[in-house]
């Protein structure tokens, strides 16, 4: 359930960058707000895919699933910290509250209890697999409102005027995307 619908999340999430493509297009340095908005939510819905692919596997044992896993939390969490570090970098647009709570915080969470899952899967099987649901619909329901920010966010900001690029005096036009 969580890998097809993780699967669909991110076809979506392509049709809607193809459709906004000319609005994006007209910000100010569009490239910092799809690496810091868009990308991450497209990998949250890759991660659940992957993590369900490699629950549904039929394995021997339970190492090889599990080094996979913590290797997935591991990658995971040095992205969201990327993530956060440019986040905090941005010129184009200043991070509210929000922002670093489904951006940063909750996904950095998910991909932290995925590594530990990983680590301990064939210890503690049970209780680890429980963890692992919940960071796998965590990551996904970060997804789902991560995408619906970046398109309502699209669709109700109007495109910057051509000098308004270089004469924002506070610097907090976004750059979501």
């Amino acid at each position: 359930m969580m890998g097809s619908s993780a699967a669909a999340l991110t076809g979506l999430m392509f049709v809607v960058i193809t459709l906004v493509t000319d609005s994006i297009r007209s910000r100010p340095r569009p490239e910092d707000g799809l690496s810091t908005f868009s990308t991450p939510t497209v990998y949250h819905f890759c991660a659940a895919l992957l993590i369900s692919g490699i629950a549904l596997a039929p394995w021997h044992s339970l190492w090889v699933p599990g080094i996979a896993i913590a290797l997935l939390g591991l990658v995971g969490t040095v992205y969201i910290a990327r993530i956060a570090l440019r986040t905090w970098g941005l010129t184009s647009y200043r991070a509210e509250i929000d922002d670093w709570i489904f951006y940063s915080i909750l996904p950095c969470v998910a991909y932290v209890v995925t590594l530990v899952s990983g680590l301990l899967l064939a210890h503690f099987t049970r209780i680890v697999l429980f963890a692992l649901a919940g960071a796998t619909f965590l990551l996904v329901f970060i997804g789902i409102r991560n995408a619906w920010d970046v398109v309502t966010y699209l669709a109700i900001r109007p495109d910057p005027e051509p000098d308004e690029e270089s004469t924002s005096a506070s610097g907090s036009e976004s750059a979501k995307a």
